[in-house]
């Protein structure tokens, strides 16, 4: 070769590697769909679920179907294999309509839950009964309104409340006096707290003929009527369910309703007080707190001083809703996270008599800054009159229909 000729360099095939996102994205490309899936279940931590038979439970549920609506709730029981469909009615309608077709139904409180099991037993298709968490019934109202009642000895702040307290302590004979006289809440001074009201002073329900919680309050103001002692014949029934019916107002709103619109923006204007669910109130102020920073200081408990211990029973109809009864009682994770929702769930040390929290309550509550509400031993323990009995009141203050006959 002549020594002047210049030399040429061979090319050079430069190979870099494509950036991971395009990678993946040529991988996923070029996957078959069933092995992308797999990835991602392998990468979700889900890689069982697509092979686990998903049983779908057919439930009729009155206010704790909070519970079983909470995305983390489905999320555990998905876990499990189950998927519940939730048709949703108040308590006393569940009890009288045709369950035929559901594996569970879970009014929130034993009455309900005693005429489905004792009509399930004389038609010898008996029904399992689980009890997985307590949720006693309270009075929510403003601040405004319990220190008005306060003024006049009526509501008292829990021992230990600080200067605004958030938990009372309800004297209910005065209270039912002042419902019974007609007394308004200009009549007690209400002005003096910020507020204008006229209207009467009364604890607001809701529909006494569908409703747990209208139906448990009206057995306690029949419990103070009665000198507080349980109507126990047929003929003191009626005359005390006469006497008290003017006390009572129905709304026809669902029990869970009435907490939703004691928890609106408008709750004040529309209710001043009203019948609700204890786990109704501290789910709110668990939220409240992890959203605002702050609990909620406007809005508080009225504990009545004749109380119920209310028990809500999951009635498993089905071999599938046994399963069903049996895993939200006894899965720890489940308990736990019904605790999280504001209930005293039965195996988690939670106040299981439903008279106090317990430990782990009070801790979860205070590591929120949560304020923990009590109960005095001094309250009287109220007892409901006999089921034939209260469901005779109940129709007689309601002049409820007989919805039996229009559900079949």
């Amino acid at each position: 070769m002549p020594a002047n000729r210049p030399v040429t360099e061979e090319p050079r095939l430069l190979v870099t590697r494509p950036p991971r996102r395009r990678l993946r994205r040529a991988l996923a490309l070029a996957l078959p769909v069933p092995v992308i899936g797999l990835v991602l279940l392998v990468a979700g931590g889900n890689l069982l679920l697509p092979l686990r038979q998903v049983v779908t439970i057919e439930a009729k549920m009155a206010s704790k179907r909070d519970f079983f609506q909470d995305p983390e709730v489905e999320r555990l029981l998905m876990k499990h294999g189950f998927r519940v469909h939730i048709t949703s009615m108040g308590s006393r309608e569940i009890a009288n309509q045709d369950v035929d077709g559901y594996d569970v139904v879970f009014p929130s409180g034993q009455p309900a839950a005693d005429l489905i099991a004792r009509e399930r037993a004389e038609a010898n298709r008996p029904a399992l009964l689980y009890r997985p968490f307590v949720s006693p019934i309270v009075l929510a109202t403003y601040r405004n309104y319990a220190e008005a009642l306060e003024d006049h000895g009526i509501a008292k702040p829990q021992q230990g409340s600080g200067d605004r307290p958030m938990y009372y302590t309800l004297e209910m004979t005065p209270f039912v006096n002042l419902t019974r006289q007609g007394k308004r809440w200009k009549d007690i001074g209400i002005e003096r707290h910020g507020v204008r009201n006229s209207n009467k002073i009364l604890a607001q329900t809701s529909d006494i003929c569908e409703s747990n919680s209208a139906g448990t309050y009206l057995g306690l103001v029949a419990f103070v009527e009665n000198e507080n002692d349980a109507p126990n014949d047929e003929r003191e029934a009626a005359a005390v369910a006469e006497d008290i019916k003017p006390l009572l107002v129905e709304q026809g709103l669902p029990g869970s309703e009435r907490a939703e619109t004691y928890l609106s923006p408008d709750g004040q204007s529309i209710a001043p007080i009203s019948v609700i669910y204890e786990h109704q109130f501290l789910a709110h102020q668990i939220r409240h707190q992890a959203q605002e920073g702050s609990t909620d200081d406007e809005r508080v408990l009225l504990y009545p001083s004749t109380r119920f211990v209310t028990e809500p029973q999951l009635v498993a109809l089905t071999d599938d809703g046994a399963r069903l009864g049996e895993l939200v009682s006894e899965d720890p994770e489940l308990q736990h996270r019904a605790m999280e929702l504001g209930f005293r769930a039965r195996n988690t040390n939670s106040g299981t008599s439903g008279d106090t929290a317990g430990d782990e309550l009070v801790d979860f509550l205070t590591e929120r800054h949560i304020p923990v509400p009590t109960t005095s031993s001094n309250d009287t323990r109220a007892v409901l009159p006999p089921l034939p009995l209260l469901e005779q009141m109940i129709k007689t203050v309601g002049d409820c229909p007989d919805r039996k006959d229009d559900a079949k």
